[in-house]
């Protein structure tokens, strides 16, 4: 039986790896799926999430997050490696509010990577009827990454380190 590949070791340790971080434990965010180039994140409605009591509407600032996350796991998605990055810029276009009481998705695509940058384009959206609400999104974003190529844990460390509730440097 061959190795799994860098996409298969994140399909079926997702919520193990989006657990390593603690913002997005706390928020609840949730691995979707992920294809070459592509990844797909979800953050599920939750009270403790919204920014307007009157309104119900999930924070602006989670959708970022959101955006953020997946843009991030996006690069790992076109490379099939894990590699140290910052980003660099982050420009989110809001089109209208979350719908209250529905859980939103980010899908962010890693369409170019040079030496030491990388160009990440994604989308923030409900579904409906199991799909993706894709021509009618919450938010837009286009952002670059530094590639830092900095000592980061492989995969399997970073998921045993999340599973022990630990971080590397033990944060």
């Amino acid at each position: 039986m061959s190795e799994p590949t860098f996409l298969e070791q994140i399909r079926s340790q997702g919520s193990m790896i989006m657990g390593y971080a603690p913002h997005s434990r706390a928020i609840g965010m949730q691995l979707v799926d992920v294809e070459p180039d592509i990844a797909t994140l979800m953050v599920p409605y939750a009270p403790h999430l919204v920014g307007n009591p009157d309104t119900g509407v999930i924070h602006g600032g989670v959708i970022t997050s959101l955006l953020d996350n997946a843009s991030g796991m996006s690069i790992g998605c076109h490379t099939g490696e894990r590699k140290g990055m910052a980003t660099l810029d982050l420009r989110i276009d809001y089109m209208h509010p979350a719908t209250p009481g529905e859980d939103v998705y980010a899908r962010a695509e890693c369409y170019k990577i040079t030496n030491n940058i990388a160009f990440v384009r994604g989308i923030a959206c409900h579904k409906k009827n199991g799909v993706l609400e894709i021509d009618d999104p919450i938010a837009t974003s286009v952002a670059t990454f530094m590639i830092t190529g900095g000592p980061i844990p492989d995969i399997n460390t970073m998921i045993a380190l999340a599973a022990a509730g630990e971080r590397p440097g033990g944060g």
